[in-house]
């Protein structure tokens, strides 16, 4: 039976690697690259977004020429091209597999931090998303049709990329988002669905692309946000359930669109994060001493980032694209916050948000 007691706390917090994880992560590309490796053959469907965590965690760590030589910039564009599929306009997990949001999405955020969005076909894949919302403003994930509020933070980050969030009903698409907000606060996949940090933080950070945070109420969600910080530091998804790294960005990026990450306790969290890393190999997992992975490195290194543990020699990550700042900054990409908690004691407006319209907090 699994526990969901908090990690035993130890003396021992391990200092941030990153030469050991730049050296996981490339590490861990080339067998993803590799026909024949078992990693590559079990995560095939779902490349695209693996190589957008791989590139997003180097260019975290690097500058972005010195990123672009470790990862192979060429081939991976090149590749990438090669997921595109012409009929339908939108991008696939791989070669020969279907197009699908999600990974339309990730192909678009590798381009961006390449500065290669000249070589998309922006009229083609503005139409592939806009072809997806329905009549109630949601978006299906691909021609199958499933609905998911993830469908809509990818559909309106994807066309604010491409500077086309005009070609879709946006208000209808910010409603629809608003009818998956429950009574606790949070928000599920759909109307009605359980509240999950992970869900919010696509709602969240979707109303902010389409300056709607007023459909927020903002102090409830703080709350329910804040609640999943565990004994051990770390973050849970939703209620009962263990600590998991990746929650340190869900939650942590939709706290601070909302002027509230100081409502959890930041250098607990750090430590949380910091113990999860694999001193030998490098990379960072869910939780310490499990395997390591590179999803969970990326929000691993981003929690970090938004938390300020890391500064000197690193990228910040935006909080509503999840990119380096300094590419949402060249895209000139836009996006709605609203002002810092009045409660935060000596916190900072933050820098990476600079740049976005700021609004009063809202309580509907």
């Amino acid at each position: 039976m699994a526990s969901f007691l908090a990690p035993a706390p130890t003396s021992i917090v391990p200092p941030f690697s990153p030469s050991i994880h730049k050296s996981y992560i490339l590490m861990l590309s080339q067998k993803l690259s590799s026909p024949t490796s078992y990693e590559g053959a079990v995560t095939s469907h779902l490349r695209m977004s693996g190589v957008y965590w791989s590139l997003a965690s180097m260019h975290l760590m690097c500058e972005e020429e010195e990123a672009n030589v470790l990862m192979n910039s060429g081939e991976i564009t090149e590749w990438v091209l090669q997921c595109f599929d012409e009929e339908t306009g939108g991008f696939a997990g791989n070669v020969n597999h279907d197009p699908h949001i999600l990974y339309t999405l990730s192909a678009l955020q590798i381009l961006a931090m390449f500065d290669s969005l000249s070589l998309v076909n922006t009229e083609k894949v503005v139409a592939y998303i806009t072809s997806l919302q329905n009549l109630d403003g949601s978006f299906s994930g691909d021609s199958y049709g499933e609905i998911d509020t993830r469908f809509s933070y990818c559909a309106l980050s994807s066309l604010s990329i491409l500077n086309s969030l005009s070609s879709i009903d946006l208000n209808a698409a910010a409603n629809f988002i608003s009818t998956c907000q429950n009574f606790d606060g949070g928000f599920g996949c759909n109307s009605g669905a359980e509240s999950h940090a992970g869900q919010i933080f696509t709602c969240v950070a979707a109303l902010s692309i389409a300056k709607r945070l007023d459909l927020i109420d903002v102090d409830l969600l703080s709350w329910w946000l804040a609640e999943r910080q565990t004994g051990g530091g770390g973050l849970n998804g939703r209620p009962e359930k263990q600590s998991d790294v990746c929650y340190s960005w869900w939650i942590l990026s939709s706290l601070e669109i909302i002027g509230r990450r100081s409502w959890v306790n930041g250098e607990s969290l750090a430590t949380f994060i910091l113990k999860c890393q694999d001193t030998e190999k490098g990379g960072i997992a869910d939780r310490p001493d499990n395997v390591a992975d590179v999803f969970h490195t990326f929000f691993g290194i981003s929690g970090l980032l938004l938390l300020g543990q890391l500064k000197e020699g690193y990228r910040q990550v935006d909080s509503v694209y999840a990119l380096p700042v300094d590419v949402v900054e060249r895209l000139g990409l836009n996006a709605q916050v609203i002002e810092m908690d009045e409660g935060a004691t000596g916190k900072q407006e933050d820098k990476r948000l600079a740049g976005y319209e700021r609004v009063k907090k809202t309580k509907r």
